[in-house]
């Protein structure tokens, strides 16, 4: 079954958010990590689009996704190397399933691979998740931990800036919080 796993008001708070991110870059390569049926990205940028790869685990998820060129479906949880080359991506995109990452520190490394220095990591969060799925320490803390979970990946991944965070929930109180935490290769 296909189904979004935020509201419509955080879905469209992220879209808005890709659609700013996104035009810092001229045609990028988008990587949307953690991929399903649905990416969220803009449906236009100002430069155009490079190419968007999915990478997931459900392998019909991944090929409904009208939102991007090519996909591969694979578990990273148990095999946590990305199959594509050094410095390949502009941008990596995670949404909402960085809570589910058993191995952070080896995807942390792989995404730091694919990105070209400059590139981009854009992982999004809300306060919804599968608890039978999602990592222990996650359950056990709330949003603003999450983000400082999150960034802690990005920081003793090593080779990027410090990340930020942002709240670009659209509705507080009122739809699904969105929150961002962003690191740039260095």
């Amino acid at each position: 079954r296909l189904v979004y796993h935020i509201d419509d008001g955080a879905v469209g708070a992220l879209t808005e958010y890709y659609a700013e991110a996104f035009a810092a870059y001229d045609k990028p390569a988008i990587l949307d990590i953690c991929s399903s049926w649905v990416s969220h990205f803009p449906e236009e940028i100002p430069s155009g689009y490079g190419k968007r790869t999915g990478l997931g685990m459900n392998d019909y998820e991944l090929s409904q996704n009208k939102q991007l060129d090519d996909y591969v479906a694979k578990d990273l949880n148990v095999d946590a190397v990305f199959p594509f080359e050094d410095n390949t991506y502009d941008i990596v995109t995670c949404v909402v399933s960085v809570d589910y990452l058993n191995r952070p520190k080896e995807i942390f490394e792989e995404i730091h691979r694919v990105l070209k220095p400059g590139g981009c990591a854009i992982m999004s969060m809300s306060n919804r998740c599968f608890p039978t799925k999602a990592i222990q320490i996650w359950l056990q803390t709330n949003d603003l931990e999450h983000v400082f979970i999150v960034g802690s990946y990005f920081h003793y991944q090593g080779g990027f800036e410090p990340p930020f965070a942002k709240d670009i929930s659209p509705a507080p109180g009122r739809s699904d919080p969105m929150l961002i935490v962003q690191g740039v290769k260095k």
